[in-house]
């Protein structure tokens, strides 16, 4: 019989299920200048020398800076220059947020001094051909963070130095927000995280429409509104997945129903996932040959302890959010590590189907969300299939814990006191395991107690559980949890806890 998922086994504590993009990151690469031989054509096309490459390029700069500076002034802000490195945009932009509100509009700007990709003019006094070839510099960035009406807060990333390549941020569960608003039904988000959906089954159907053409659109709006240089120059953007988190969140309607499990689930995990588990979940197989970082990390934030494992550029999270919802997370930084059954286009012009890396394309969005949901339930499978140790801890508590029946309460037993742990290890002699035993056999070996101990003992041990009278006999047999019980706790005191205190100075 299969392992029951947790969202099974917790249905009664759970306010629902839901799985979902979370963060996403999308480069945009302005064709056909986004490559060293295509810049070089594009500049010749343009009946301009090689080495007036800045001349070229410094226009198209100080109009990205107009424009920056105009958007600024119509809606009322000011650029913030960063010059910190630690500095967090995200606080700052939720700090603006508690004074400005959530209304659609242009939020904040950031301008800052980064690393971009650039060309150098070269000629090659071998071939005596003249082209650009890649290189790295460092521009001006600007950070356009804006309320969008379907996809909630972004931003966009301008660099003000050519070849121009975007960054756009969004976020799959504020998309979801503004979907469930428009459908009208209610919810609580706190953060990225859906705290309660009046229809859940609604919501994942929401989800399966965030598509390719959609953002595309969307995307192209954003950069002839914070990129204008497309318009002088006559070209468009194709966007590309940089990075992308899916989650898959087990809502609880408690936090102690989280915690009652959660902690302890953790600990077992950093020591039961190995490499070849977290190869199993990405739907991979772990070769002897690979060179990738494929590890485990644990640590604790103030949303929730994470535990995170790694295999190359991708990564599978667990952790729970806010103590209330347990989160699964699949997060990629370059999608043709998953592949796909597709059609691929060879160099000799011939087209065949099969399976081949994914590609990174914008309209990879659905068949990567199947992989990354896919990784998810892998992921799920296994911490389901966990002997959570939550259910020992409830079995020792019943061991230890005093228990009342009709009006009498009778003490637990204490396994490192040697009274109780002679009192287990009498229970486990080999003459009681095939004929019982009874109140004289047990007298016999206890004859420090009187009758009346014995009979109280014996009624103690069979309230906690540990033993089992047999039809009208008087004759007492150990349960199959007494016998589990008694023997771990026996191994566990005279096999460790006693050689490991015997060491101690």
């Amino acid at each position: 019989m299969p392992t029951p998922l947790l969202s099974e086994k917790y249905r009664d504590q759970l306010d629902g299920v839901l799985s979902c993009y979370d963060r996403l990151i999308f480069s945009g690469n302005l064709q056909p200048l986004c490559y060293a031989k295509g810049m070089t054509h594009y500049l010749y096309e343009q009946h301009m020398r090689i080495f007036d490459y800045a001349q070229f390029a410094q226009p198209l700069t100080e109009q990205i800076r107009a424009n920056a500076e105009k958007l600024a002034t119509e809606a009322n802000l000011k650029i913030e220059f960063i010059r910190k490195k630690n500095f967090r945009k995200e606080n700052r932009i939720q700090a603006v947020l508690k004074k400005r509100g959530t209304q659609p509009g242009l939020v904040h700007i950031f301008s800052a001094m980064e690393v971009c990709p650039t060309y150098q003019p070269w000629h090659d006094k071998q071939t005596h051909q003249t082209y650009v070839r890649q290189d790295t510099s460092k521009c001006l960035h600007y950070y356009f963070y804006f309320i969008d009406p379907n996809l909630g807060l972004c931003f966009v990333r301008v660099p003000t130095w050519c070849p121009f390549r975007l960054q756009v941020y969004c976020n799959g569960h504020a998309w979801l927000a503004a979907q469930l608003r428009a459908k009208g039904i209610d919810f609580e988000l706190i953060d990225n995280a859906f705290v309660h959906i009046a229809d859940y089954a609604a919501a994942q159907q929401l989800v399966q429409q965030l598509d390719g053409t959609t953002l595309h659109a969307q995307f192209d709006a954003f950069a002839q509104r914070f990129c204008p240089v497309i318009q002088t120059l006559t070209l468009s953007y194709s966007w590309s997945i940089h990075q992308a988190e899916y989650a898959t969140d087990l809502v609880f309607k408690r936090q102690s129903d989280v915690q009652a499990f959660y902690p302890r689930l953790v600990e077992t995990l950093i020591h039961t996932v190995k490499p070849t588990d977290i190869a199993t979940f990405l739907g991979q197989k772990l070769h002897g040959n690979y060179r990738g970082e494929v590890g485990n990390r644990f640590n604790v934030r103030w949303l929730g302890s994470r535990l995170k494992h790694v295999m190359g550029p991708v990564s599978l999270k667990v952790y729970d959010k806010f103590g209330l919802l347990l989160r699964i997370e699949t997060t990629v930084n370059d999608v043709t590590f998953f592949k796909q059954h597709r059609q691929v286009h060879h160099r000799n012009g011939e087209t065949e189907t099969k399976w081949a890396p994914m590609k990174k394309t914008l309209y990879s969005l659905a068949p990567l969300a199947e992989q990354l949901q896919a990784a998810n339930r892998r992921y799920l499978a296994f911490l389901s299939a966990v002997a959570t140790p939550e259910v020992g801890a409830q079995q020792l508590n019943r061991l230890t814990e005093s228990r009342t029946e009709n009006e009498h309460r009778y003490k637990g037993f204490n396994v490192l006191a040697e009274v109780d742990a002679a009192l287990l290890r009498l229970l486990v002699r080999g003459e009681f395991a095939i004929s019982g035993m009874t109140a004289r056999a047990v007298h016999a070996l206890l004859p420090d107690k009187t009758s009346g101990q014995i009979s109280r003992l014996l009624k103690r041990l069979r309230v906690h559980g540990l033993l089992k009278k047999i039809g009208r006999r008087y004759k007492y047999y150990l349960t199959d949890w007494g016998r589990e019980v008694v023997t771990l706790a026996l191994k566990l005191r005279e096999l460790y806890i006693i050689p490991t205190l015997a060491h101690q100075p």
